[in-house]
């Protein structure tokens, strides 16, 4: 168990630099929608490219981003136990998903999305707007997100069993969200 509580340390580790990553693009993306507002609203010129930038940093963040967001246990949950549940309660309810829903989910999009990639990537498919961007680095990132999100679940799954064993610490606490 301690190898691969090391392996879930560094899967974590990783989560950690690409939410960096994650955090810096919703800035640029910020940064070039107000430039862009200013750039074609005070001298009338405008780019698809500049548009289109904006959507692949987003899909950056929303991609590279939610590891990290499932390694915080800050994602999305259905409320209706949850919150309710005490002591090992939640870490049960949590493997469950990770398990029986997160894992596989994530392998087939992963796998189902990779193909996609290399065909954009041999062919070079370009947007079809005027002044539009090489799709194929936005489509890298989504086998590079599921794929990673699949090893943030894996990273969870070990700590939560290493957990339940008493072989791991980590804070159960989970606020439910203000509605």
């Amino acid at each position: 168990m301690f190898t691969l509580l090391k392996v879930a340390l560094a899967i974590d580790n990783i989560s950690e630099k690409l939410g960096r990553v994650a955090a810096f693009c919703v800035l640029a993306a910020a940064v070039i929608s107000a430039g862009n507002a200013f750039i074609r609203y005070g001298f009338d010129v405008s780019s698809n490219g500049w548009l289109e930038i904006q959507w692949y940093l987003f899909a950056t963040t929303v991609m590279l981003g939610a590891p990290l967001v499932l390694k915080l246990n800050e994602h999305v949950r259905v409320d209706l136990l949850y919150g309710k549940l005490r002591g090992k309660g939640p870490v049960y309810v949590d493997l469950f998903g990770l398990v029986l829903f997160l894992l596989p989910v994530m392998g087939v999009l992963a796998w189902l999305s990779f193909p996609l990639f290399v065909k954009m990537l041999l062919t070079g498919e370009m947007s079809s707007n005027a002044g539009g961007l090489i799709r194929w680095p936005a489509m890298l990132l989504l086998p590079l997100g599921f794929g990673w999100m699949f090893l943030q679940g894996l990273s969870e799954i070990i700590k939560r069993v290493a957990y339940l064993q008493g072989k791991f610490e980590m804070n159960t606490h989970y606020e439910k969200p203000v509605q």
